[in-house]
């Protein structure tokens, strides 16, 4: 059998920790490259933006953390400080990763609550719920193309599941429980104004 998505990361988001103070950081970004290996899977060179674009995201985040990972053990923790300082790499960082993992999440889920419904239709209407509003045209253009190469169903499921038996339930408990961290952070950011001028 080939390897399922679950043999390639290295964590789920259901292991993800959150503590009074916040989502552990390093845990967190180890799930989010899982999402990264999810876009490997749709084997298109139109996802190539959006995978970029995340790993870029992740990469800001795990920078701040490591320059001080025991400072910067939450999220929320790294936000708070730059809002200090001023300096708001890691936040725009995981603003911008946070909206990305809305639209896997939304699109999963509906494709998963739509037992017919090809990834394309899924991921498209996901695109124009989430981060369609803070594209601009030429942007809009390329994750539309992108939203459209998107394999069909059987091929999509049979590749996350690597031939395995139970694939849409763990994708379901996987979904939900990123949906369950982005509602945390959508949370805090709008109850601290974190977002705003980013």
């Amino acid at each position: 059998m080939a390897p399922s998505l679950d043999d390639q990361i290295k964590r789920r988001f259901q292991d993800v920790s959150v503590t009074g103070d916040g989502i552990n950081t390093a845990e967190f970004l180890e799930a989010a490259e899982g999402v990264v290996k999810l876009f490997d899977l749709l084997e298109s060179a139109a996802f190539y933006p959006v995978k970029t674009d995340m790993t870029t995201n992740i990469e800001k985040v795990r920078a701040k953390y490591e320059s001080d990972p025991k400072a910067f053990d939450t999220l929320e923790k790294i936000v708070i400080a730059e809002a200090k300082s001023g300096d708001r790499k890691a936040t725009q960082g995981l603003l911008w990763l946070k909206r990305g993992l809305e639209l896997t999440a939304m699109a999963l889920k509906r494709n998963l609550d739509n037992g017919s419904e090809e990834l394309s239709v899924s991921f498209t209407e996901a695109y124009n719920n989430t981060l369609k509003q803070f594209h601009g045209f030429i942007v809009k253009k390329m994750f539309g193309v992108a939203m459209l190469a998107c394999p069909d169903r059987k091929t999509f499921y049979l590749k996350v599941g690597g031939g395995k038996d139970g694939v849409e339930e763990q994708l379901l408990q996987w979904v939900q429980a990123l949906q369950t961290l982005l509602n945390q952070l959508n949370v805090f950011y709008a109850s601290g104004g974190h977002d705003k001028g980013l």
